[in-house]
């Protein structure tokens, strides 16, 4: 896939071990007492390195701002569904947090997090969140970040819930159809994987684009459509989020019958 491949190090907030990814721990200590919270200033800070990435890297960032709650709820809605037993969670494009602390406060006892980002400026935001916020420190050892490609995680990881807040729209087809596989292949028997994509997203880039760009997304539509009439079980508009995004709940087949990746 033609994803950005930055080797930035995989950031743990535990002893040293072992994660779902098979991947070693750094035994990054957690920040004990800090009560890091995300002040207005925070938060503004979050959105302009948002928005000078996005105009750095618009194909892989694909969005001027982070997602906010009411997105972030309906993405993390699978972790609301309690199981009786620890899962595994994955977010994949995990940007500056937005949705990753919404996870966070919805993890069990057991549960663990892993987020991935491949964007360096986007990961060291979050390796500082890791160590100084709240919601974070107190899972300890069951929160970590892999700061490289989503490629990269152990091909043997297998996780209850997935989230992925890569902008499907600006891959080409055989890419969307590579990670989409890629994502069912890593889920449990069962588990969820939620994504996005913006409303309308269609219509602009026919007015917009180039024929050659309405084409490909023309062929990305067709990928999540086919994939979408196999595993959705979900489907819901988030009015709520600027702009307005579609959220889609995908189920991993109940046996152990994965689909085939290239």
């Amino acid at each position: 896939m033609a994803l950005p491949p930055p080797r930035t190090p995989l950031v743990r907030t535990s002893p040293a071990g072992t994660s779902p990814t098979g991947a070693a721990r750094t035994g990054v200590p957690p920040a004990g007492g800090a009560r890091a919270r995300r002040t207005p200033v925070r938060r503004l800070a979050d959105r302009g390195l948002f928005f000078a990435e996005t105009l750095r890297t618009f194909r892989t960032t694909g969005a001027v701002t982070p997602s906010g709650r009411p997105l972030a709820q309906a993405l993390a809605a699978p972790l609301a569904e309690r199981t009786g037993r620890p899962r595994a969670v994955l977010e994949v494009g995990a940007g500056t947090g937005a949705v990753s602390r919404v996870l966070a406060a919805l993890l069990g006892p057991e549960d663990t997090l892993d987020l991935v980002e491949s964007n360096p400026r986007f990961a060291r935001v979050l390796a500082a969140d890791l160590r100084a916020d709240p919601r974070f420190t107190v899972l300890g050892g069951r929160a970590g970040l892999i700061a490289a490609p989503v490629q990269e995680l152990d091909p043997a990881a297998r996780y209850d819930v997935i989230v992925s807040g890569l902008p499907f729209t600006n891959f080409r087809p055989d890419e969307v159809s590579d990670l989409l596989a890629r994502y069912l292949t890593a889920l449990r028997p069962g588990g969820r994987l939620t994504y996005f994509g913006y409303r309308g997203t269609t219509r602009l880039r026919a007015v917009f684009g180039s024929s050659r760009s309405l084409a490909r997304h023309s062929g990305v539509v067709h990928v999540l459509d086919s994939f979408q009439r196999a595993h959705a079980v979900g489907c819901r508009t988030v009015w709520g989020n600027v702009p307005p995004a579609r959220v889609w709940q995908l189920s991993a087949p109940a046996h152990e019958h994965r689909p085939d990746i290239p």
